[in-house]
């Protein structure tokens, strides 16, 4: 693609996930120099991005992240640029700042959202309907019908609007889905995902309030499964249950709707052979315990009408032991933040690079004229399109949560209902 060009970019979100900066300093996770923002820096240097912004709702924020990320990966890694054009300005506090960063844009730029659960749909739709193309963190929305509503938006633009569901580049997931489609129907799927306790004072802002713990990491496992039995079987009800005290005790002090852990159990129904269902269970904490290795516990039992897999993604046979620390262990399949030996960045295989990665390559061919955005959704990717179970299942279990009932989803014409 060396004569399509250059894709300009907006990052939205200032957090974790983009610079490796909290509210209290430098992320103490496995993020610790984020990953957006080091992706589409490289991506820049390797002549696929031209121009690069970032947004965020408190531009004070800015000196010191510019100051670590010039610390954590411009003194890193050779040849790093790492500058930007902020929003708002470095003396101001403006919630509606992303607007202003989307109108600097042209049409057929990028919009990259990693920002909290509610403000997904807004910035998205906002984005879509000035004609850029948007990768947006999951949970993509929190209602399905907003989701529906991008697909419709990106449908008529004539962009890509796809979710960022970055273990489908997992390569032990993505030989996976061949494997689980060749053992005949699906019976049965359990999934656990977790966080250790000191990720609610990361997310301390939001955590109960605005989302809840199944749909920031449940929602990772769900769009596999999802993708694994794609055209073979669909959800038709959801229950839900959760677990509390913790989050809502000292020190962390939550507000009383945080929830600790999350199970949605879910029935599958066969799309060939009325005669088979199946039962999935996915459950998401982030209250697991402080020193256990990992960041993210996260495994998945899938099994189907001849065999059965298993995966265990945070132990990757892959373990360092410290005197201060402990033992770790660590995935560097994700993000490898060590240096080439040239001294540059040297993660480009990661999966949590190739996300981004690949959206950027749509994004500039659909610019190019050389492919449509419909084009990517008949090839296993995650497009708004190819994702709305996912945001249905969860959409559910909130309900669920909530009305302490069970339920439904059920077509409706084209889109999807919660009944």
């Amino acid at each position: 693609m060396a004569n399509v060009p250059k894709l300009n970019i907006l990052m939205c979100g200032t957090g974790e996930y983009t610079t490796g900066w909290t509210g209290s300093g430098a992320s103490q996770s496995d993020k610790k120099v984020g990953v957006v923002g080091l992706t589409c820096f490289d991506l820049r240097r390797l002549g696929k991005v031209d121009q690069l912004s970032m947004v965020g709702v408190n531009g004070k924020k800015f000196p010191d992240i510019r100051a670590h990320l010039e610390d954590k990966i411009g003194k890193v890694y050779k040849d790093m640029d790492v500058g930007f054009k902020s929003y708002p300005d470095d003396n101001t506090v403006d919630p509606d700042s992303y607007k202003k960063a989307i109108d600097d844009l042209a049409p057929g730029s990028a919009v990259i959202i990693f920002t909290p659960d509610t403000t997904h749909h807004p910035i998205a739709k906002y984005a879509l309907e000035r004609k850029m193309h948007v990768l947006v963190t999951k949970p993509a929305t929190k209602l399905l019908e907003h989701h529906q509503e991008l697909i419709a938006l990106a449908q008529q633009n004539g962009v890509a609007c796809w979710v960022e569901h970055h273990k489908r580049y997992d390569p032990a997931y993505a030989d996976a889905k061949l494997r689980a489609r060749a053992l005949g129907e699906f019976n049965f799927f359990q999934a656990w995902m977790s966080q250790p306790k000191s990720q609610l004072e990361t997310f301390r802002a939001w955590a109960g309030k605005d989302s809840d713990i199944s749909y920031y990491l449940s929602s990772h496992h769900i769009d596999i499964h999802c993708w694994y039995v794609e055209g073979k079987s669909i959800p038709t009800r959801v229950i839900a249950s959760a677990a509390t005290g913790i989050a809502t005790s000292e020190p962390y002090n939550c507000v009383e709707e945080t929830e600790d852990t999350i199970t949605l159990m879910v029935d599958w129904q066969s799309i060939a052979n009325p005669k088979h269902k199946g039962t999935a269970v996915y459950t998401a904490s982030w209250t697991a315990p402080l020193k256990a290795g990992i960041h993210s516990a996260q495994y998945f039992h899938y099994m189907g009408q001849t065999g059965e897999i298993r995966i265990d993604q945070a132990h990757r046979g892959y373990y360092v032991t410290e005197d201060a620390s402990g033992k770790s262990a660590y995935n560097p399949f994700y993000m490898k933040y060590s240096p080439s030996e040239t001294g540059h960045f040297d993660g480009q295989r990661g999966y949590g690079y190739v996300s981004i990665d690949k959206f950027v390559d749509a994004a500039r061919s659909i610019n190019a004229g050389a492919s449509k955005a419909s084009d990517y959704d008949g090839h296993g990717l995650p497009t708004i399109k190819n994702t709305v179970l996912t945001t249905a299942i969860l959409n559910a279990g909130r309900i669920s949560l909530d009305e302490k009932r069970e339920v439904k989803i059920e077509r409706d014409g084209e889109n999807w209902k919660l009944v």
